[in-house]
């Protein structure tokens, strides 16, 4: 079997898990928080973004070793016509956006999962995902300075900040009680916009190749989840206050 058909069969495994996923993904986000819906889709969503986070790695890997023997239709694009661009483009970034979305999926479930243990968060492979989306980050900025693209070099930012924020709370010995829900809908909604980011910049490619490094493919995702990710903070935060104000209100 050859590099371009095990490819074939990852992008295959990688689109039946990925497209109920990004379906699935709107459902616990306008679900009432809590609920059995919200649940069960959100444990559809984290295990679909995982399976196809796993099946991206394949793919990024495939492509650092043959560039273009997986992507034979890029090399008579004059976008592309460069084997490292596509090593770059889709090995290296899209290696570190698998690697950022399985850290934000495992992470986002686990703050559910040990919302009552908190100490459990310190777990081996969370802290592991930590270092090594650190070093997919790193290789992701080096690499775009290398081939002179901005947006590698940006994107690879997320990465930077979802490991601090995480660090953050996993090294925090007394969280609020509050911390574990807001990290997680961090997470999850970023888990979101890293499969959306990567579904319309990688698939633009094979439509319109040339508007796949177009920076509003990149922006409408990250701006849309940012905004869902501070609208569900301040809600679950204003949540949280009204019993203190009411304590409050029934003591004066």
């Amino acid at each position: 079997m050859s590099t371009h058909d095990v490819f074939k069969v990852l992008i295959a495994v990688h689109i039946l898990a990925g497209a109920p996923g990004l379906a699935g993904f709107w459902i616990p986000v306008l679900a009432r928080k809590g609920s059995k819906t919200h649940r069960q889709w959100g444990r559809l969503f984290t295990i679909a973004m995982l399976v196809a986070a796993a099946c991206a790695i394949g793919m990024a890997t495939l492509t650092l070793y043959d560039p273009v023997g997986t992507h034979p239709q890029l090399v008579s694009h004059p976008e592309f016509s460069d084997p490292s661009l596509i090593r770059g483009i889709f090995g290296w970034m899209m290696l570190y956006l698998a690697i950022l979305t399985i850290n934000l999926a495992w992470y986002g479930w686990h703050c559910v999962l040990n919302r009552a243990d908190h100490s459990k968060n310190r777990g081996l492979i969370n802290i592991t995902l930590q270092g090594v989306l650190t070093l997919a980050a790193i290789t992701c900025a080096w690499k775009g300075f290398e081939l002179g693209q901005p947006m590698m070099i940006g994107i690879s930012i997320v990465g930077f900040a979802t490991v601090g924020t995480n660090l953050w709370f996993i090294l925090n010995p007394k969280p609020a009680p509050i911390d574990w829900l807001l990290e997680h809908i961090k997470a999850i909604v970023g888990t979101g916009i890293s499969v959306y980011t990567a579904f319309f910049a990688f698939g633009a490619v094979r439509f319109v190749p040339e508007i796949a490094l177009a920076p509003i493919l990149w922006a409408v995702p990250l701006i849309t989840g940012l905004g869902l990710i501070l609208f569900h903070q301040h809600a679950v935060r204003e949540q949280f206050r009204r019993p203190v104000r009411a304590t409050k209100s029934r003591g004066a």
